[in-house]
This record gives C-alpha cells, sequence and structure tokens, in this order.
C-alpha cells in the first residue's frame, strides 16, 4: 500500500515465561528496588491515577537537580531513556550530514535514524573494540556515542569524551550513560564546559526499576528547551504519576543502590575471572554484564545448551564481528555461581569430545 513506513525494528532480548531459570539476557539488575521505592509503592493514593501528572515532573526533576548538582531546568524526563534519546534524535539531528555511531552499539541508534530519516554513518571499532575517532569525517550531523558501551561493557575516558565535544563543536554529542553507575565516570561534570554536551541516563539498570520506565536527559538550557518543546509537541504527559513517585524515591536512595551495585560490580570481576580461567576471553565491563567468547566452542553451541538447562544469554549471530561472543548479564552471585558450573561442565565435556 502507498505510504507505508519500512523500516526493520529493534529486536529485543528474549522474555520467557518459566517458573524456575536464570534471566541474564537483558542487563536488569539483579537486585530488587530499594526498600524506599516499595513502601511508596505500598502507600501511593490510587486515586490520584484520575488526574493528569506534572508536565514538568517537578518533585523528581528537583531531586535530581540536587543529586547531579546541576539546574532542575536542564533536566528532562521521559518514558525510560530511549524515550529521551528518541526525542534527542528529533531535536538535534536535523541536518543534511550523517550522524555518527560505533558499528557495534546499541541497536535503537540506526532503528531512530531509519525511522526519523537520519542519515546516519557507522565507525568501526579498532582491534580492542574500542571507537577510533579519527576515523569521524569533517562535515556530521552529530554524534552519539553510550558509555560505557553496549554490548561491548567498554567505557571511554571523559577525556575522549572532551576530546570529542572540542573537536566537533558545532553539532550535539550525545552521551548516552545508561550504565554508568557500574563503572567510568560521567560527563555530567563536563555540562558546564560544553554546550554541544548532551547526555541520557535510566532508572532501568542501577535503580532496578526497568519494567517502571523512567530516564532522563541532560543538557544545557538551549538544548533543554529545544527537547522539551518537541516531546510536549506530541508526548508532554509521558513520566505519570506513580512513575514519578517510585523514581523519586530511589533518587532519594543513594546508599542502598551503591551497595547493591556494588554486590554486581564484584560479581563481575569475579565472574570474567573465572570463566578466562575456562577458556574464555572476556572484554574490559564497566557494565552489568559481559561479552565474552570461548576459544574454541562456539557461542552458538553453548548458547543453545544453556537455554535448555533454562538458563538465558544474548546471542548476536547476525552480527559478524561478535558473532562469537555472548552477553551474560551479571545476576547474583548464587545464580552466576550457577552458569559458571554449567560453563565448566559443558566445556570439559567438549574438550573430551576433541581428544
Amino acid at each position: 500500500m502507498i505510504g507505508l513506513k519500512k523500516i526493520t525494528p529493534y529486536v529485543a532480548g528474549e522474555q520467557p515465561k518459566l517458573s524456575k531459570m536464570i534471566k541474564i539476557n537483558t542487563n536488569e539488575n539483579a537486585f530488587p528496588p530499594s526498600p524506599k521505592v516499595l513502601a511508596t509503592l505500598k502507600e501511593f493514593d490510587g486515586d490520584q491515577l484520575r488526574l493528569y501528572s506534572s508536565l514538568e515532573n517537578e518533585n523528581l526533576t528537583s531531586a535530581l537537580s540536587k543529586k547531579l548538582g546541576i539546574s532542575s531546568d536542564c533536566i528532562t524526563t521521559g518514558n525510560g531513556s530511549d524515550d529521551v534519546l528518541a526525542l534527542a534524535f528529533q531535536s538535534f539531528f536535523n541536518s543534511e550530514y550523517p550522524v555518527v555511531f560505533p558499528d557495534i552499539t546499541y541497536g535503537f541508534y540506526t532503528v531512530w535514524c531509519e525511522l526519523f530519516d537520519i542519515p546516519y554513518m557507522e565507525i568501526p571499532l579498532d582491534d580492542d573494540f574500542h571507537p577510533d575517532f579519527t576515523k569521524i569525517p569533517e562535515k556530521i550531523g552529530g554524534i552519539v556515542l553510550a558509555n560505557p558501551n553496549a554490548p561491548t561493557g567498554i567505557v571511554q575516558p571523559l577525556s575522549k569524551i572532551e576530546e570529542l565535544l572540542q573537536c566537533h563543536p558545532n553539532v550535539v554529542v550525545i552521551v548516552d550513560e545508561a550504565y554508568i553507575e557500574f563503572g567510568g565516570k560521567s560527563a555530567v561534570a563536563l555540562l558546564d564546559k560544553y554546550e554541544n554536551l548532551y547526555i541520557t541516563r535510566t532508572f532501568s539498570k542501577d535503580a532496578s526499576l526497568a519494567g517502571l520506565r523512567v530516564g532522563y536527559g541532560v543538557g544545557n538550557k538551549r538544548l533543554t528547551e529545544v527537547i522539551k518543546a518537541v516531546k510536549n509537541a506530541y508526548n508532554p504527559y509521558s513520566v505519570d504519576q506513580l512513575a514519578e513517585a517510585l523514581a523519586l524515591a530511589a533518587t532519594q536512595d543513594s546508599d542502598y543502590y551503591r551497595e547493591m551495585n556494588g554486590k554486581i560490580i564484584e560479581t563481575r570481576e569475579w565472574l570474567s575471572k573465572e570463566v578466562t580461567r575456562i577458556g574464555f576471553n572476556v572484554l574490559p565491563s564497566a557494565t552489568n554484564f559481559i561479552l565474552a567468547e570461548h576459544e574454541r566452542v562456539p557461542a552458538g553451541e553453548i548458547f543453545d545448551f544453556l537455554r535448555e538447562n533454562h538458563v538465558f544469554v544474548r546471542y548476536f549471530p547476525n552480527k559478524e564481528r561478535i558473532a562469537n561472543f555472548l552477553r551474560i548479564s551479571i545476576g547474583t552471585r548464587e545464580e552466576m555461581e550457577v552458569v559458571l558450573k554449567l560453563l565448566s561442565e559443558f566445556v570439559k565435556k567438549i574438550e573430551i569430545q576433541e581428544q
């Protein structure tokens, strides 16, 4: 039919419905939300749901302002960071020149470019899976960098972010910090220095609220005014009253999340060491997942074996450079001990068969 949009959609991780399983394929947090979040949920006045939420989510933006040390006028909330990123693509990338991002990164970037008719160019990661910024052409429409990157897990230092901002002052550089609480330094410290910086964050990963769908973006007032205008053009009430109340409670309980996410980091480092010992190559991760390949056993065989044992990880067979890697989200220490045991047994079995 005439006029229908043709687009290849983003493919999310599998969402199995089993009573007993280890689900480590979508980078969900291994721990429950803060007790303050759960108490707020229990005490929430349901009668308030008959009313629209506030346009600016003032309570939440005020709390984020205090936490980040920036003005609340520079914060825009959204229905998850995906919503904020989509708004940012529409708000900041309206040039004839291509938007640039790595060829191995968050899959939604290409989807949004195709959806919004934004020209784009993918820059190949180097042999160590770091972006080669020297490959960025002179004339571009913008830059998007997930930091830490997904699915590689590799983080770039602030000096590299600053280099991008300095070399390309006339375009917006979006830094997607979905995983920043698991490693690396936030680019928020650079906001006062660079007018072309825009940062997106989410409550889905480090705040254990993937099912709530709340995210936010931060930038100078000029960028914020533009993105809010676009948001209010079609979805001004994107964060509802219940979502704001729970995200606010999470923002006010940093101590709890610092402890829980510290456990994830500790388990990540332990697992990386242990799977390396049984023949895996693990990329250095600053996230709540690792990307690993075995030196002899194909990723597809390991993926199928784990799935048969109700352990769900992520596999990218259609992405050539990481087709032999598995992305393994970090669960609890107990869950990862089960996973390690299964991996060890399977690898040993394959080795015996090869003898």
